[in-house]
This record gives C-alpha cells, structure tokens and sequence, in this order.
C-alpha cells in the first residue's frame, strides 16, 4: 500500500480513513457512501493502482457492523439474521481471514478449516461456489483450489478447508480443526449429535473458533448455544441488506409476512422461543392469523394495571379484542385487534393509553382487573373519563387456571388474531403449565385473558346454566 494512501490526514471539512490501518478499514464504505463528493474523489485519487485492485477484497471496508466478528476472548460466533441479510457473506469472509496471511503465501491464524453444512451439495453450492461463498469472495491471487475428489479447498500458503455433512455426524470423528464455519445450524436434522462432534474436532490452536451462520429456528441446540457464556452474536434483519437484495423481493415478502411469527423469524432474525410445556405453541398461533376482519358485534379493551409507575415497573397490559356473536355461542369466534400495552407509565398514563384505545377501535367497554389496585383502578380511570363504561374483575384462581380455558378456545380454532401482535404473541409462548417462564409478569397475557373470558367464556357459562321452566 502506497506512503500516500497510508499517510492520509484528516480533512478540514471531515475525517479521512486510511484503508491500511484497522480502524480506517472498518465499516470505511459506510463513510464514503456519505461523504462529500470532494472527500470520494480525494480518497479514491490517493490510493495507488495496486490498492484500487485490492479495495474490493478488503471486506472490513464493504462490510456491515454485524459482518464483522465482536471483540473479545469467544469461542462460538453466531451470526443470526433474516434472509439475505448477508450472513453467508461474513461466513465466508471470515473464513477468509483465518486462513490468509499478509501476503499470498504467508501462513494465516488457522490451517485446518471444517466447512459444515446440512448436505454435501448444499456446502459446495452454498459455503463454497455461492454468490457470496468462499471463491466468489476471494482475491486472484489468494484464490484456493476446489479438490472435488477429496471435498477439499486448499489454499496457495498451504491451509486446507474440508467438507462435511451434518447427514454424517460421524464423518466428523477422527479429523481435527482450529477454526469451522457452521451453515444454517437451526435447520439441521441431527443438530445435536452434528455439533457435538464438531465441538470435538476443534482441537488445533491455541484458540479455535467456530463461526455459526443461521436463520433462527426454535431448536435445543441453537438456544444451548446462545446461553454459552463462550458465544458471542450478532444479528440483523434482512433489511439490513436492502441495498444488495431486489426492491421487489423486499416489497413482496414484508407485503406478506408483516406481523407474522413466521416473518419475525425469517425476515428479523428473531428468535421465537416456545417454552416447554407452553399453553400457545408458535405454530399454533400462526394458523390463528387473519387479515381481514368481519363485523365485529362487541368489543372491549382489557387493563392488567401496574400498581407502580416507572422505568423498573411492570408493563401494563391492555389488549384489544372483538367477537362476532353468530349462532349459538359455541359457533362465536374471537378477534384480537391490538396489543396497546405501555410499560413504565404512572397511572394516569395507562388510564388514558386504555380509554385511548376504546376510542380508536370502538370499544363497547373496558374491563380492568382490580386485584392489586383495588378501587383506585376506577379512579384513575374515572379521571380521565367519568363516563367510561367500565367493568372491575377480581382473580379468584391463578394465572394459569384462568388461562387454560382461554388456551382452548384456541385449540378449537375460535380466536383469531391480526398481525403486528409480537409482544403479546412472545409472552403467550412462555406461559406453561407450570407458570411463566419469561422474564417479569406476564401482563399482556393477563389482559388477553381477561378481554377473552368477558368476550367468549362468561357468555358461555351463563347460556350453559341451568333454566327454571314454567309450566
């Protein structure tokens, strides 16, 4: 690299980076992209034939901030995002800078790579001769040599990266590495025996390091992993990478699956977690999705109230819902509209966010439980609208208790949901049997509950009742 592009100064207009020291290279694109037209020509004017040749190898420089491996003293890195969010990318970019030296024929940090992916096939077209795999990001001159008899890549200074099967758990026993990248892990059959052998083969070193790129997916071994103080993440949604992806791919599937568990997942990079045991599954909840309403013939809004206003208070759950009161009540379907719940608001400020929410949606009345606050709920409430229809319920039964029946209703297929219900939906997947296993108070299912026994379960009981006839 040329004195003049390593002697950059700064200019008096703006920060120049210098693309050979480390902290001018990172995320350097990001800057360019926004600097003044003066500052890209002078950049770019400054850099030699032989720099110019090589900016586009220079990964540092394109990549975005969570491409790049964090900090620190990790064994596992993970990156999880939505498709297209650029993971396969910094996989094999990473690869890249195990293996390589200063200059072609120097020795990298690893000699001794494992590619790993669900198939052969998938590791080959993917990892390897992909569009963002290995080949596809490496300079000429660095450029390893695919030995497809011997499912190898070997590189000019001599380090070797082999493939294997996640088919093949065993294919795994015998070989030894200093460094993996691990391909869509969360999708594997045999996850759990696959990376317990990679963990291992990863005996070479004096620090080998295991690179995970993965679309989340609900899996023991992906959670396992996660909670290892040894890993560290990174993640982004798949907008992140908007300006390598079609406008029309990203139009199309937010069209699509805006406000869907499915989206959150593949699109976010979230991972959804279902707790064992749990009341709602995600698979459940996602054939409960509508996006079209009916005529809804009553509404209410449902307040779990916080007692305690402030930053480190609990979240106050109000729930939005609706039936549609055709035929006997046992034919009646619920809607649930919106999850307006507010978290650290005195209590003037959930009174208004719930008497708010009846006004937008039209509610017919709002039902609040009354266990903690007692009759200072009504008060509150009263202040900001005395004429609010409003009805107080008191918990006679635990969580659970009141939510199981609500839980059926959902497995009879009567209570739909709109999109855009994420906390609400997060919460419901961590309610168990045995209680819930978030972090905090479940408030939201609280207020779920509470909306769908006034909407759906008191009805019913009082048409179940028994009727004195006249003769």
């Amino acid at each position: 690299m040329s004195n003049a592009a390593q002697n950059t100064q700064v200019s008096p207009t703006g920060a120049m980076p210098s693309i050979s020291k480390e902290h001018g290279l990172r995320l350097g694109a990001s800057w360019l992209g926004s600097a003044a037209r003066d500052l890209q020509d002078q950049f770019l004017n400054d850099l030699s034939e032989g720099e110019l040749l090589a900016l586009p190898y220079l990964f540092e420089f394109w990549a975005m901030e969570h491409q790049l491996p964090p900090e620190g003293d990790w064994r596992s890195w993970v990156i999880m995002g939505g498709r297209g969010a650029g993971k396969t990318r910094a996989g094999a970019e990473w690869v890249r800078a195990q293996v390589e030296g200063a200059r072609p024929m120097d020795e990298g940090r690893a000699r001794r790579v494992a590619l790993v992916g669900e198939t052969f096939d998938q590791v080959r077209e993917v990892m390897i001769f992909g569009d963002s795999g290995i080949l596809a990001c490496s300079p000429p001159d660095r450029r390893p040599t695919w030995e497809a008899g011997r499912k190898r890549l070997v590189w000019p200074n001599g380090a070797v990266a082999t493939v294997h099967s996640a088919f093949d758990p065993e294919g795994l026993r015998g070989p030894q590495f200093d460094a993996a990248w691990v391909d869509e892990l969360a999708k594997w059959k045999k996850a759990e025996a696959t990376w317990d052998m990679l963990q291992f083969a990863l005996r070479l070193g004096e620090k080998p390091q295991v690179c995970v790129t993965t679309t989340p997916r609900n899996v023991g071994v992906l959670k396992t992993l996660l909670k290892s103080p040894s890993t560290v993440l990174t993640q982004a949604p798949t907008e992140a990478n908007a300006a390598n992806l079609a406008a029309s791919f990203l139009e199309e599937v937010r069209a699509r699956y805006k406000g869907t568990r499915l989206g959150r997942q593949e699109l976010d990079g979230v991972l959804l977690e279902d707790a064992e045991g749990a009341l709602w599954t995600s698979a459940g909840i996602e054939t409960c999705r509508v996006r079209k309403l009916p005529e809804l013939d009553r509404i209410v809004v449902a307040l779990d109230p916080a007692t305690t206003g402030g930053s480190a208070s609990d979240e106050c759950g109000i729930v939005v819902a609706g039936v549609k009161m055709t035929g006997p009540p046992q034919d009646w379907r619920a809607y649930v509209l919106a999850d307006c719940t507010v978290a650290g608001a005195t209590p003037a400020g959930w009174a208004q966010a719930a008497i708010s929410a009846m006004e937008h949606y039209g509610a017919d009345r709002l039902v609040a439980e009354v266990n903690q606050g007692g009759q200072m709920v009504q008060e509150v409430l009263r202040q900001v609208d005395p004429l609010v229809p409003y009805k107080g319920v008191h918990a006679s039964r635990g969580k659970v208790a009141r939510a199981e029946p609500v839980a059926a209703l959902y497995e009879q297929g009567r209570v739909k949901h709109l999109p855009d219900l994420d906390g609400l939906e997060d919460q419901m997947c961590r309610m168990t049997v045995q209680g819930y296993e978030g972090k905090g108070s479940p408030d939201r299912v609280d207020a779920l509950v509470w909306a769908l026994h006034e909407l759906m379960i008191e009805p019913v009981a009082k048409w179940r009742a028994p009727r004195v006839r006249s003769l």
